[in-house]
Parts: structure tokens; sequence; C-alpha cells
């Protein structure tokens, strides 16, 4: 459908609790269909609304296996450990180590707005932490261990 604009950090509305979405409806479709066509175009791995300047509770993930959609997802139950690198649409040219749990398993709807469950290892696990912390106005920034890295100027070394 559309490329939206992806908000970047310093911008307010980044820092605010999304809401629950409470019914389908044609402009939530087409957020939606918004959503993955911007997270696409921009090569992430996912991208949750507030990313795009809407404050409602939905995330659109593909780490590869195909695209996900989460509506009001919940993170139910979590284990083991993970650390590793993270960057963020809304944090362009910058990465930095976070720790997160190995594996998540998260309760959301579809775009049905029918009950899911989804469970996650590795990336999966990471991008469900990192979009539904999207939804609470936090950024990974706040989780970072040590400095956050320019990626930039990594690019322009190879």
């Amino acid at each position: 459908m559309a490329i939206r604009a992806v908000r970047e950090i310093g911008d307010e509305i980044l820092k605010k609790r999304s809401k629950a979405v409470t019914k389908m409806t044609l402009r939530t479709k087409i957020l939606i269909e918004d959503m993955f066509d911007t997270m696409y175009e921009q090569m992430g791995v996912g991208l949750a609304a507030p990313q795009v300047g809407i404050l409602k509770r939905i995330v659109t993930i593909d780490v590869g296996d195909g695209p996900i959609l989460l509506i009001n997802p919940e993170i139910v139950e979590v284990s083991g450990e993970q650390t590793g690198e993270e960057a963020c649409l809304s944090v362009p040219g910058k990465c930095g180590v976070v720790t997160r749990p190995d594996y998540v398993k998260v309760k959301a709807l579809d775009q049905d707005m029918q009950e899911i469950v989804l469970e996650g290892e590795g990336l999966l696990a990471r991008a469900f932490c990192h979009e539904i912390d999207h939804l609470d106005g936090q950024l990974y920034v706040e989780l970072v261990e040590g400095e956050l890295r320019d990626t930039r100027a990594e690019e322009e070394e190879e």
C-alpha cells in the first residue's frame, strides 16, 4: 500500500504507551499493510505502530520465516538468556549489545481478532521483546550494555 515515515529517537511518540486495539477497522487493516510495506522497504525484521506515529498495540515481524502480525501482544512466558547486537529502524546508524530471553511465548490477536499463541527462540524471541517494548514506550537503547556503536562508520570501512 504505502511506505510510512519511521519516527526516530527523540520523537515523543516513541516514549508513549500504546492503546489496545478493540476492533478491526478498514483504517487498521491499511495501517497493518503499510507497516509490513514499510518494514520490508527499510529492511527491518520488525516494526511497531508507534514507530510510524500510531499509538496502537500492533507489531509486524519477519525474521525470515514469513510475516507475523501481533495485535495487543503480551509476553506470557520467557526462559533462557541470549546476549547479542540489536538495532532499530527508529535509531538509524546505531547498534548495541542487549541481553534478552532466548525463548519467548506470546499471546496476541491475529488480523481476524482471534487469539493466537506463538513461541520464538533466538532472533524471533529477541524481535518479540524488542517490538513489544516499543508498545510500552521503551527503546532498546535503554537496555544497551556498554556503548551504542555507529554502524555507518563500520559500513564505510568495508
